[in-house]
């Protein structure tokens, strides 16, 4: 773990990673409680969340020297190749997810902000990392509830209003994750040499970008399925 960093900066981000995955499964559950894909997701996850919590408490991802930078090979690579089984083997359960609980999910993103920010104020992330930098993604979370309000009013799907919102918060979503990755110590690094993004190679940090930021990614990517496929699932 980070020395000297305030507890609760630790403790909030722990509860925010969990409700975000408790979200998401619940969100799973609505749409299809039996499926096979929802009870290996739940598995999956949950080995994950402790996989990934051990060898960064270990200090796995603090050699920053490696080729490829260890944080993209054994974390997010292998989550991006999970979204990407996901639409080759289930697109029938992404299909009967609930619109509405892909898009309220997004609302994490206000607390994971809030705990950029603290993380800033520490010296663990750079200010572009932040909504005083570079970062306007907490938007996403604020706006979530408002959307889910508007575009399914009295019966009907505002496909238009999706379409549009989820390419907006894609393309903060992209614009953060590049900073990020562009901060982290690492040989491909290219900004913020004055104070890097280092909090990702701590837990429980590490599990921003492993499990929160690919949870996110799904949500868009599955949205944008049910819109352009018609067949929403309210």
């Amino acid at each position: 773990m980070i020395e000297n960093l305030p507890l609760y900066v630790v403790i909030v981000f722990i509860f925010t990673t969990l409700l975000t995955v408790w979200i998401f499964q619940n969100t799973a559950r609505r749409g299809s409680f039996t499926s096979k894909t929802t009870t290996f997701l739940s598995v999956t996850i949950a080995f994950w969340l402790i996989f990934q919590g051990t060898i960064s408490f270990l200090g796995f991802y603090q050699k920053t020297d490696a080729i490829p930078p260890r944080l993209f090979v054994f974390a997010i690579l292998p989550a991006l190749l999970l979204i990407i089984g996901l639409f080759i083997f289930s697109r029938d359960w992404i299909e009967k997810l609930p619109l509405k609980g892909l898009i309220l999910l997004s609302i994490i993103r206000v607390p994971v902000e809030i705990c950029l920010f603290w993380l800033f104020q520490n010296g663990q992330v750079p200010q572009l990392m932040t909504f005083e930098g570079r970062n306007f993604d907490i938007l996403s979370g604020i706006t979530a509830p408002i959307i889910v309000w508007i575009a399914f009013r009295n019966g009907q799907v505002n496909r238009s209003l999706l379409i549009i919102w989820n390419i907006v918060c894609l393309g903060l979503l992209i614009n953060i994750v590049g900073h990020a990755a562009l901060s982290i110590p690492s040989p491909i690094q290219q900004l913020a040499f004055d104070q890097p993004n280092q909090a990702v190679l701590f837990f429980p940090f590490v599990w921003l970008p492993s499990t929160i930021v690919p949870i996110v990614l799904f949500t868009h990517l599955a949205s944008f399925w049910q819109i352009f496929s018609n067949k929403i699932r309210v």
